[in-house]
Parts: C-alpha cells; structure tokens; sequence
C-alpha cells in the first residue's frame, strides 16, 4: 500500500491538447513523458522521486491503451538495465530512481548503456536528493555525467520549463545517440503550476512489435574492438551532435537584463532560489525581471562554450552559482575565460559557501558581497532593499530554541522496529555491546538516542556483507557474534545475495535481522516480494524466510509480532549464544503503522458515520504506581510517551504520561513486562455506538466500582 494514492489525480493525464493542466511536479512529469511517446518506463522508489513510481502505478489502464509498458523494478541496476530496449530498437525509454544512492547502484548497466549508445531515445529521471532535506551522503549526479559522457539536464523549477525538457531530452538522446539524465530536485518534484498539455501518443514502436522483429549491431555491444570505436564515437560524434542540438533548440537560457557589467551564470535547478535572492536585494521584482543579466544553465552537462562566451564577452564580473563540491561548473568556465576573456573576472566559491545548499539567505549574502565587489552602483539599491529577517532570527523563535532541546529523527508512533531495539538493548545488558551494522531504512534511526545502536551504514542490503569483515569463525579465537540489521526492501534490493548469500557461502557465524514490514515502508509504502496484499500486475506473498532457506541458511526464526518484546529478546538471546554454525537470520514482522493507520482511519471514520460500533483503545500510565525513573522511556522512546509533573506531593520527579497522539500498539506495556519495571501501564477501551447489552454492563460496572470506592475512602486513616 503506497503512502499515497494518485488514482484521482491521474485524470488529468488524459487531457488533450490545448488544455491547461494543474497538479504536482511529479504528475507532470508523467504527463510529458507520456506526450513524448514513451515506450517502457521503469524504476526503483526513493525519495523525492518515489511518487512517480506510485504515479504511474496508478495510471495502469491508461498506459495499456497507449501500450506503454511500465515495471517496477527489483533495484536500481534492474531499471536501468531495461534501457537495452532503446540500444537496438527506436523505442523511447525512461527510468527513475533517487540519486546519488541509486545512480551508483545502476552505474554498471550505465556504462555500458552510455558506451554502446542508443538508437531510441532513453532517459534516466534522477531525484537529485542535495541539501538540507537530504537522507544520503552529500554528493552529485554531475560526476557521473562527465565520467560516462551522458548529458545531464538540470530544468528550472517551472512545469513547462521541466514539461518542455522532459519531451526535449527524448529529442537531445536521440539526436547524439546518448542517454540523457533529468535531474529533479526535492522541490521541482513537489511544486504545484500548470502548463498547456499536448496529445498523449502511442510509442513510435512498442516493445511488442519490436519482439517481433529482433534486430542486433555489434558495434552497439561493448566488447573489443568495438568499445575503443565507441569511445572515439563519444568524443567525434555524440559531443559535437548534443551540442549542436542544445544549442539549436535553445534548451538554456538568457533571462533578466540584457546588458550589464556583471552576470550571474546559475544552474536551472537554482533559478528560483537565486532570483529570490536578487528580490530581496531589490534587484529583481516578482515577475522575474532582474537588473543583471542571467545564463541560466538548463543543461548542466555539456557546457556549451559558444554560450558561455558570449555571455560573458562584454562582463566585468561573472559569478557561477553551483552548490557542492567539486565545483565543476566553475571550473569548465574558468578555463574558457582564462583563454578568451581573460578580462572577465570570475567568481563562485570565493563568494558562496564551498558545500551544502544554497538556500535564499545563503544566496543572498553571496549576491551582496558580489555587487559591493564588482558592481557598487547598484549597492543603493540593494541597501534599500527591505530587510527581511530569517524565521530563525525572530526572538521568541530564537529564544525557543535556546529553551527547548532539538529532538533526534526517531521512529513513529507505534513503529513496529522500536520493539526489536528495546530487546536488542534488553540482550546487550546482559551479554555486552556487539558490532551492529545497520543498513538503509528506517531501522537506522536506531543509531540515535535513546537506543544508541548500530556502528557502521554501508548501503542499502548491505549491513551484512558490512559485518562479513569481522567474521573470524575459522579463527579459533575467542569473538563475539556481529549483529546485522538490514529491512525487508533491503534484502529484496541487494541483500539476498550480497548479504545472505555471501554469508552462506563464507560460511558465516553472525546473526542477521530482517525487518519485515509487510512492503518497502521507508520508501512510501511501495509493495515488494513479500508483500502480503495482492496487486493485480506484481505477483506477492513470496515468504522472507523460504528465500533465506532457499540459499543454505540453516538457522531461521521468525517473530509474527514484533511488540512482544519478551518474545524478540528470547529470539535475539538464542541467536548470540547458541553452538550452532552458520549464519543465524531472525526474520522479525509487523506491518508498518503509518500504512495500517492510513488504511484502518477511513474504514474507522465510515463506522461511525454508519452508527457501528468501533472501539478506540488508548494507552495510559497510573500515576500512583509510576516510580518516575523513566526507564520505560529510555527504552522505548516512542513519540506520544513524555513526562509531566506528579500530582503528588511527595513525589519529586515527573511521571510518564501518554499523548494522545498513542496509537495503541502496547510497546510501552511490553517494554515495562520484559525489563521487569513498574506495572504503570493500562488499556482502555473507548467503544462508541455500543448496543443496549453493552451499555447495560458499562453501568453495572460504574455503579459497582463507586461502591468499592466509597467502601475504600471510609476505611482512610484521618489524619489529625
């Protein structure tokens, strides 16, 4: 079950030409790919790209009357390799997946795709994750450009401009027989605007037909002596072709003044930022006109020399705006300056930070630092400016974050991972720290306080083949077993061979976790092998453990309920001291909250809209029995469980108290019974719409506990 549903959404798709459409990023996207006539589209989930996954899933009727194919693919590497069928044939292709992460998963199939080249036109839409709201390391798509020689478009945040590149990239492809990245940022995904739709169109040639009429060069294939043909190709042909073609359909852009002795050269992904910027130095008004000249950069790769010069022939000053490092924008058009303008100066990281991302204040100090230096005339109006002040800068919001500690990422309320850790923790103090290696997904936020665990993050499905490095059982020496954690889209990505598998065949004597929460939860919710719904076009309910045993491991437990934590610890115990050899896998399950929230809210709210009756169950803690040591806390730390003053007197220290953001999934409970810790713990039911039967026995109960109770206050001592 996707996080999200675009079944409405998808409507749009279907509009003509001449209509305005209005929506999301992401459903653009979809919409130009399928005016360009795409034949097959592929990819791997991950944010900010995972919609276009759920996009496209959505939209299956409509792509079977186009007959474009659409496949959710096992990994990265998988989608990629399916842009084969644009090598050989003249079929339109594209694939998605989050970069960087994802772009070094398929970096094998890439380069082979980018050596042989293509005939169709093939495109890799590439959620470029960079900045503050990143998840992943910080690096760049623009490397992987260069080193295999793929064009890579960077589109100004605006639908028509992406819609426009997205159709445009197809053409770029196939005009220099090069696949081509379209790079879309967290915020070009999720923006809202509209643009004037076109015709879908059937493909040119579709993967049918093509079945039917199987074509081979193998000039194409990347074997000796071809491959050194097709680097000479790369560099004589494809090159001078995609310049050509950039250049001719004006995929970048002059915009703002036409004259002036400073401009600025800006990636498009940036132009948004950047002209923000420039209004809050009163150099720029709302409709984009700006006082100095901009070269908007919408291909990010090639430079387009020709372009770059005669922007900069008649400045002064130029400053290059691209975050990260290395700077390799600025680079390509130093060496230009340096040979034909050499009296331009150039600026870019010598006026904006070196790495992280280039927000509106960061630009905007950069910018000021530029006009004092190369263009104090305009410093006038830039002082007039109004003097906005940043969110942060607001005195009570300053003096809130001084007050109030930053809170660590963490699991949600109710997250059926929190439990693996408490047990985890629960063995640790009895049998001492292990080597935990973690993996991608939400089990890394285990890293964090309060649980504190987890060493080492090498990729995603790869936390075992991590721990393999410490495996010493054919020592003889004395060693503690390594723990491994990796999710159930993990394992299905990458950690069936590289982790399982490998362990298996090096004969391994660590213990494996596999997070199991029904689908690919940290991406969206997307469904994978496991999965236990039905989706009418993927084939599920593919058990975890029969895989696991299916390549020798031995040694497999499977836990059906992660919150019975007693029942985890007991599992985890046996897997570190038992004398069995080999590999030990602890398959541990429950359906991820957030998706059995959103699945059960709505059939909820239809109850009770209906007069049936629905039962609400809520946690809560008995102030006279809580201790106040919070160490349920320590060991749970779920969102809705926090503190609060006692109302007695003699207690110093605060209590535990539950929110009502609790979702009554009994961690807290669970947690107090295996650690042996008070009994504050309780349930209650809230039944609404109950029957007369019901309402009878409610009063029988009231009316029998008042008389225990006024029975109890008259046996108090009076204390005079």
């Amino acid at each position: 079950m996707a996080e999200r549903s675009f079944a409405h959404e998808v409507k749009q798709l279907r509009i003509g030409a001449g209509e305005v459409f209005r929506g999301e990023g992401i459903l653009a996207i979809t919409k130009a790919l399928l005016q360009s006539g795409v034949g097959y589209v592929a990819g791997y989930q991950g944010a900010p790209i995972s919609h276009l996954m759920d996009v496209l899933a959505d939209a299956q009727d409509l792509l079977a009357e186009l007959d474009v194919h659409f496949e959710s693919s096992a990994s990265e590497a998988s989608a990629a390799a399916t842009l084969a069928a644009s090598v050989m044939y003249p079929i339109r292709g594209a694939v998605t997946w989050k970069s960087t992460a994802g772009t070094n998963v398929a970096s094998d199939a890439l380069a082979n795709l980018s050596s042989g080249g293509v005939k169709g036109g093939a495109l890799i839409i590439i959620g470029e994750d960079y900045g503050e709201g990143s998840s992943i390391m910080q690096e760049r798509s623009h490397a992987f450009a260069m080193k295999s020689q793929m064009w890579l478009l960077d589109p100004r945040p605006s639908l028509p401009c992406i819609v426009d590149m997205v159709e445009k990239g197809f053409q770029l492809s196939e005009a220099s027989n090069t696949p081509v990245m379209l790079q879309v940022r967290i915020r070009s995904c999720h923006m809202h605007g509209s643009f004037v739709a076109r015709e879908n169109r059937r493909p040119a040639m579709t993967l049918n037909e093509a079945s039917l009429a199987p074509r081979r060069d193998p000039a194409r294939i990347v074997l000796p002596p071809a491959a050194y043909r097709q680097e000479h190709e790369k560099l004589e042909q494809r090159w001078p072709a995609a310049v050509a073609y950039v250049k001719a359909a004006g995929l970048n852009e002059f915009l703002g003044a036409t004259e002036g002795d400073v401009g600025l050269i800006v990636l498009g992904g940036l132009y948004n930022n950047t002209l923000r910027a420039l209004m809050r130095l009163g150099l720029a008004d709302l409709y984009g006109e700006s006082v100095l000249p901009l070269y908007v950069m919408n291909v990010a790769y090639p430079v387009i020399d020709d372009e770059v010069l005669e922007f900069c022939r008649d400045k002064k000053s130029v400053l290059v705006i691209e975050e990260g490092q290395p700077d390799y924008i600025e680079q390509a058009i130093g060496r230009l300056l340096h040979r034909h303008v050499p009296g331009c100066m150039l600026h870019g990281k010598d006026m904006l930070p070196k790495g992280g991302e280039y927000t509106v204040e960061t630009l905007t100090e950069g910018l000021r630092g530029l006009v004092a230096c190369a263009a104090p005339d305009l410093i006038d109006n830039a002082a007039r400016a109004p003097n906005e002040m940043a969110i942060t800068d607001e005195p009570k919001i300053a003096a809130l974050a001084r007050t109030v500690p930053a809170r660590p990422a963490g699991f949600c309320t109710g997250c059926p991972e929190r439990p693996i850790f408490a047990a985890m923790k629960l063995v640790e103090g009895e049998l001492g720290p292990h080597h935990i290696a973690s993996d991608i997904g939400c089990h890394l936020f285990s890293i964090l306080p309060p649980f504190n665990l987890g060493a080492t993050t090498m990729g995603y499905g790869l936390a075992p083949a991590s721990a393999s490095a410490f495996n010493g059982s054919r020592s003889g020496k004395p060693r503690k077993r390594t723990i491994a954690v990796m999710g159930d889209g993990g394992f299905w990505h990458n950690g069936l061979t590289s982790g399982i598998g490998n362990a298996v065949f090096n004969k391994s004597d660590d213990v494996i976790v596999i997070v199991d929460n029904y689908y690919s939860a940290a991406t969206g919710g997307q469904d994978i092998p496991s999965s236990r719904s039905s989706p009418p076009t993927r084939s599920t309910h593919h058990p975890i453990s029969r895989a696991i045993e299916g390549v020798g491991v031995e040694w497999v437990r499977e836990v059906d309920h992660t919150y019975d934590v007693t029942r985890m610890r007991d599992v985890l115990r046996e897997a570190l001291t038992t004398r069995k050899a080999g590999p030990k896998v602890i398959v541990a399950s429950s359906e991820c909250m957030l998706n059995r929230q959103r699945r059960e809210k709505p059939l909820r709210r239809k109850a009770l809209g209906a007069g049936q009756r629905v039962v609400n169950q809520r946690f809560g803690v008995d102030e006279e029995i809580c201790t106040g040591d919070h160490e349920c806390i320590r060991l749970s730390g779920c969102p809705s469980l926090s503190v609060r003053p006692s109302a007695d007197p003699l207690k110093e220290d605060p209590v535990a108290s539950i929110d009502q953001s609790c979702v009554a999934c009994g961690n807290c409970g669970e947690v107090a019974d295996a650690a042996v810790l008070c009994p504050s713990f309780y349930r209650a039911d809230t039944v609404v719409n109950a029957g007369w039967r019901e309402r009878w026995r409610q009063r029988l109960r009231t009316r029998a506990v008042g008389v225990l109770q006024r029975w109890r206050e008259s046996r108090r001592p009076v204390l005079g």
